[in-house]
């Protein structure tokens, strides 16, 4: 009689394991709850405080640029991506949630080191607010509980040595990607250049100009 296919999860095991959490300051009122919600539950399950680095950057459109130069470097077993972007008057929003989650994908599969989604899109701030330690979680939790899934589920499928089989990170497939996640499609461009205004309101790009815009 033929046994049963094995049955493979990742184990939710924090302790000896280095992370990153790659954090967007635009909507800092709203994203810093998604860190807290991040570093608790990494914590819960047996990081150290140590292990744990934060990194800000300016907004959503640039976490894969950093989460990528991170996993390269080395020495980090998953990524925590977060962000905030909330719906403005223009199409620009979908632009950089769209290009935000594509590069953090991409990371992850030009490197082999997870990288988990855990920017907030929503349609108001209140929305965001609620994803943020309100009433439907904190989406900053989730994305660190799935990291460390994966990092389980990741060495599990690669043996008790532990030892991650990372792809080729050269070739013509990986630079291009590189280049996306660096500058986004000229789609993405255009729509920058058409919509600077929400820029500032969804952190795609540094404040231009003799002085910087209040955020909010």
């Amino acid at each position: 009689m033929a046994g049963t296919a094995p049955e493979v999860r990742g184990d939710l095991t924090a302790r000896g394991r280095r992370f990153a959490i790659v954090v967007s300051r635009f909507h800092e009122e709203i994203t810093a709850r998604l860190v807290v919600g991040a570093r608790a539950a990494l914590r819960r399950h047996g990081a150290a405080d140590r292990d744990v680095a934060v990194v800000w950057v300016p907004g959503a459109f640039e976490i894969p640029q950093v989460a990528l130069a991170l996993a390269r470097r080395g020495g980090i077993d998953a990524l925590v991506c977060l962000g905030c972007v909330i719906r403005g008057e223009t199409p620009h929003f979908e632009y950089v949630a769209g290009e935000a989650a594509r590069g953090i994908a991409d990371v992850g599969r030009l490197t082999g080191v997870p990288a988990t989604f855990g920017v907030i899109t929503a349609e108001t701030r209140a929305q965001a607010l609620d994803r943020a330690g309100g009433r439907m979680g904190n989406r900053g939790e989730e994305a660190a509980l799935a990291a460390l899934e994966l990092v389980g589920l990741l060495r599990a499928l690669n043996g008790a040595s532990g030892r991650r089989r990372r792809p080729r990170v050269g070739g013509r497939q990986a630079r291009a990607v590189r280049r996306r996640v660096k500058a986004g499609t000229p789609r993405e461009a255009a729509g920058r250049a058409r919509h600077g205004r929400d820029e500032q309101a969804n952190g795609s790009a540094l404040p231009r100009g003799p002085a910087a815009p209040a955020r909010g």
